[in-house]
């Protein structure tokens, strides 16, 4: 294992300033996208949309790295460079959603266990020869008043260990992502307390599979109000739980926390990472690996039309470069207006 190739890559991904595009939407979840502005969900529009996003101009300045979905990773531009090489050639680095999705946990209703280990290390050395030099696996958690059970921690914790460890075999960094769904009418102490049992069982994991820490990067949520609570926490009292939890769980070998955006509003990510940014400094780069956050404006002023691609690059170029800002804490909401 080269640990300081490992070590260098995920510390470039989370370079001040900058944070990671998720562009990785399955099959059906880029569907749903499209269906919102009357597209098909073609291969070619696919292509279209990610080569629109991909070629936006200045987005490189705030943008380290794109997760990719299988098909993307395959693409090319219509000039036919990969776009693996076209994100290389702008000093954005390749990266590979690896797993198969959340299935039902047998013997634990309403809970899941993501799958895609079988033939994962033939999937990542041919990734790797694709241009990826970063993975993602993400893992969920449902809030119930008596889930998430220690069952659905720990075998999510001892998959995502044993993805990250087949990466860095393989040169990859492993971005680990356990996400504690914010669906429901819980309080924001409720979900600090089950992010707190994810993490424990993860590094707990992580640490026994021989998991090297400062070459990976964690994307977390964060700790939220459920989305139907009566009572919504504010900025201050989201950022202020949410590092409270990391600063307990997480150890400061790992160089960054690469937050997901969830169901908060793009203004709403972009705030709370600028707030948590703003209450450093800590062990670890706070940064973003957003998709929906990052992309929903640029989608909408698209709609599918070439002429309206300067629109749309406009709207996703702004969105980069707002959160870029968040890193250091310098965004302020009177930006949005700009």
């Amino acid at each position: 294992m080269d640990t300081a190739a490992l070590t260098a890559t995920a510390e470039a991904l989370v370079a001040p300033g900058k944070g990671i595009l998720a562009a990785d939407e399955s099959s059906g979840t880029i569907k749903k996208r499209f269906d919102s502005i009357g597209v098909e969900s073609t291969e070619d529009n696919r292509r279209a949309y990610r080569q629109m996003l991909f070629t936006t101009p200045g987005a490189a300045d705030h943008i380290s790295g794109v997760i990719l979905f299988d098909e993307t990773l395959r693409q090319s531009a219509d000039d036919g460079t990969p776009f693996s090489k076209l994100l290389a050639d702008q000093g954005v680095i390749p990266g590979i959603k690896v797993d198969t999705g959340a299935k039902p946990l047998a013997g634990s209703e309403g809970e899941t266990v993501t799958e895609g280990l079988d033939g994962l290390r033939e999937r990542l050395a041919e990734y790797r020869e694709l241009g990826a030099r970063f993975a993602k696996w993400r893992a969920t958690y449902t809030i119930t008043d008596d889930l998430p059970s220690n069952y659905c921690y720990e075998v999510n914790a001892h998959a995502l260990a044993r993805y990250a460890a087949l990466c860095q075999e393989a040169g990859i960094v492993p971005i680990v992502e356990p996400e504690v769904l914010m669906d429901g009418t819980h309080t924001i102490e409720r979900a600090t307390n089950v992010t707190a049992h994810a993490l424990e069982a993860l590094y707990r994991a992580l640490f026994d599979q021989r998991v090297y820490l400062p070459g990976t990067l964690l994307k977390p949520n964060m700790c939220l109000s459920g989305y139907s609570a009566t009572t919504q926490a504010s900025d201050d009292q989201v950022a202020a739980a949410t590092l409270k939890v990391f600063g307990y769980c997480v150890p400061a070998a790992v160089p960054g926390i690469v937050f997901l955006s969830g169901g908060q509003t793009d203004e709403q990510a972009t705030a709370r990472l600028n707030r948590m940014n703003q209450m450093g400094p800590h062990p670890w780069q706070l940064s973003f690996s957003y998709g929906r956050a990052l992309q929903a404006p640029a989608l909408k002023a698209w709609g599918g039309k070439p002429e309206n691609l300067g629109a749309a690059q406009a709207a996703y170029a702004k969105r980069a470069r707002l959160n870029g800002l968040a890193r250091s804490g310098d965004y302020t909401p009177e930006m949005e207006a700009a």
